[in-house]
């Protein structure tokens, strides 16, 4: 019986909830299965292709809901998670046993672990290490911007190298591994051994091009790579750099996309602040409240700088 599991790509809480998922249903669904990955990246163009639901039973993880008849398995916990209100409806009137949304969690990975434990009775015990940080990291629960931007834990290495590598489908090897080995074990192995020197390098170089090119005014850093190869970076170096900051606005290219990304200080709040997914929904991006995106078509270059110049100066007067 093949499993078809749609995952958020190059995201480290992406690959654990595919991990998790794959995991719970061998164990307590159907220990003869077998899991083909596909990783998925938001763009403005339609993100689910034709044909892409092909197994017996078909799973998205920490990404966007979709209406096929086809999908048995969905969990996400983006607030913005669907992308038509006609998608909400169908996801409201179906009430599906096997598809779940709770945009409270801070990770998907200790979304799935705690409904496959309490609907479906999963020991989630062995894989308590990865869930920990899946929240750590995808919550931005870490104890400082230092610890954030510091790459000595296994897990911190292991995300880099997921969100950074240049090889092919990197998340999608990675996943049965990251099942049931530690995170320790996982970097170790030479998948991932091969890339971490030169992804640890870029990640040194990365923080210094932050240092020389980002600006920071009024409580917000703003920053435009768009003329770098720099779709991927750790999101915490701007607040390593400038602690004072409230919020960060950034712009990036790459051939699938221009990208606006917003994010919130995860060790200063704002006193007044302001709802991240909400905001980035008026120029059809989305995310979560602290940490949110806009994401375009390769030729809208122009248009993502306008609107994140428009935000930043939003949040600025807010």
């Amino acid at each position: 019986m093949k499993v078809r599991v749609c995952f958020h790509d190059k995201c480290f809480d992406g690959a654990s909830s595919a991990s998790i998922f794959s995991r719970f249903y061998r164990e307590r669904v159907n220990p003869e299965a077998t899991f083909a990955y596909t990783g998925m990246t938001h763009t403005a163009a339609k993100p689910f292709e034709d044909g892409i639901f092909d197994g017996d039973e078909n799973a998205i993880v920490d990404f966007k809901y979709s209406a096929s008849p086809r999908l048995t398995w969905w969990f996400d916990h983006h607030q913005s998670a669907f992308l038509t209100p006609a998608d909400a409806a169908h996801f409201r009137e179906e009430r599906s046993p096997y598809k779940f949304f709770d945009p409270d969690f801070k990770s998907c990975t200790k979304f799935i672990a705690t409904v496959a434990a309490e609907k479906f009775g999963f020991d989630a015990g062995p894989l308590a290490e990865l869930i920990h940080w899946g929240d750590v990291i995808d919550g931005a629960q870490f104890e400082s911007a230092q610890v954030a931007v510091g790459m000595s834990e296994p897990a911190m290495q292991l995300a880099l190298v997921i969100e950074n590598a240049p090889e092919p489908d990197m998340s999608a090897k990675l996943i049965p591994e990251i099942a049931y080995r530690s995170l320790r074990e996982i970097v170790q192995l030479p998948l991932v051994a091969r890339h971490l020197p030169q992804l640890l390098e870029s990640h040194r170089q990365s923080v210094e091009v932050f240092r020389e090119r980002a600006y920071f005014r009024e409580g917000v850093i703003f920053f435009d790579f768009s003329d770098l190869e720099m779709d991927g970076y750790n999101k915490f170096i701007p607040y390593f750099l400038f602690p004072e900051a409230f919020y960060t606005v950034g712009v990036t290219a790459s051939p699938i996309r221009s990208k606006v990304s917003v994010g919130t200080n995860p060790w200063r709040e704002s006193p007044r602040p302001v709802n991240l997914a909400s905001l980035c929904e008026k120029y059809g991006g989305g995310g979560h409240a602290k940490v949110a995106a806009i994401s375009l078509s390769p030729n809208d270059l122009d248009r993502a700088r306008q609107i994140a110049v428009d935000i930043a100066d939003f949040l600025r007067r807010s």
